[in-house]
């Protein structure tokens, strides 16, 4: 039996500055660009890799979801603290360096950690903690 993740999701608060993150800084491709009113779903994969992506969606759309509801997962996103997603890259101080040029709120330096990886540490637009692994 073959598992793989096809699909994580992270929340967005402006869909053009997580385009400018996921598509123009990481270098990411777009698979899909969905708006309905005034929200938009984007989905975005490494570049040859539509078999993995990450949807990028407006926070607290469920209709089943109460105004406090929605307003507890709002402040969770302004904290950092809602969505996380961990990367891996063979080449780390390079992407943390075009992810410092693109303007990245950087959470962590590249540091060997002492479980066998080195790894940064940025957060996206909206607050989503990005962590970058490489293997040492």
């Amino acid at each position: 039996m073959d598992i793989t993740i096809h699909y994580v999701f992270l929340p967005h608060t402006d869909a053009e500055a997580a385009l400018g993150f996921y598509r123009d800084t990481l270098g990411f491709e777009v698979r899909q660009d969905v708006g309905y009113e005034e929200m938009r779903w984007i989905t975005v994969s490494p570049p040859g890799r539509p078999e993995t992506s990450i949807v990028l969606h407006p926070p607290a759309v469920d209709p089943g979801i109460t105004e406090d509801e929605r307003r507890t997962i709002g402040e969770l996103i302004a904290k950092g603290v809602y969505g996380a997603i961990t990367l891996a890259s063979d080449d780390l101080d390079g992407l943390f360096e075009r992810l410092v040029a693109g303007g990245a709120d950087v959470v962590q330096e590249p540091a060997d950690q002492d479980y066998g990886v080195r790894d940064c540490a940025v957060r996206d637009p909206a607050g989503n903690l990005i962590r970058v692994n490489q293997q040492v």
